[in-house]
């Protein structure tokens, strides 16, 4: 039996090894380009108040990625899980308004619990990417989300639109932060 069992685990080894270097390196060539200047530390506000930030937001625009790639209509909505992390569920229409609605559901973690500005998300065990909150306004209207590597970058609303003046303002905050802002996919919304 030993004599089976060892080629076996070590076949079952070798194919799951495979696997998932062939994940990595699909993962790879599929990742966006980076649209920020790496060069530049970035910074997260100084605190955030995750009961204020709970509820539905509207994503304004994002940085173009496979896993929302023709998604109109996305919404995000966290709520406190009893274990004190976030349940996260971003909903989007696929291609229209009144196309087919994709859901995704996920947990969020804090990382940093002296600001509560940088969190980790899970969807798919055992993946999970950061979600670091750059900038929030006064009464949590707007948030701009990104990550450390410049791939992933978010503006979000508690409303479906926002005021031009507003949009200016945000791109402006993004370009001293380091990001290329021609890169934004301006996301429809109802």
């Amino acid at each position: 039996m030993k004599a089976v069992g060892k080629p076996m685990c070590k076949k079952f080894l070798c194919t799951i090894g495979t696997v998932f270097i062939s994940l990595g390196a699909l993962s790879a060539c599929n990742q966006p380009a980076v649209n920020r200047d790496s060069s530049r530390q970035l910074t997260t506000v100084a605190s955030v108040d995750l009961k204020r930030y709970l509820g539905t937001w509207y994503e304004i625009a994002r940085f173009d990625h496979s896993f929302e790639r023709g998604c109109v209509g996305v919404t995000a909505n966290y709520s406190e899980n009893p274990d004190g992390t976030i349940r996260v569920v971003n909903r989007c229409r696929k291609q229209t308004l009144t196309g087919p609605e994709d859901i995704a559901e996920g947990t969020a973690q804090v990382q940093d619990r002296t600001s509560n500005a940088k969190l980790s998300v899970t969807f798919f065990w055992p993946f999970e990417g950061d979600y670091w909150i750059l900038a929030l306004g006064t009464n949590y209207e707007w948030a701009l989300v990104g990550e450390p590597s410049g791939r992933y970058l978010w503006i979000l609303s508690r409303t479906p639109r926002i005021e031009d003046a507003l949009r200016q303002f945000l791109i402006v905050k993004l370009v001293a932060l380091g990001y290329k802002t021609d890169a934004l996919i301006w996301v429809q919304q109802p």
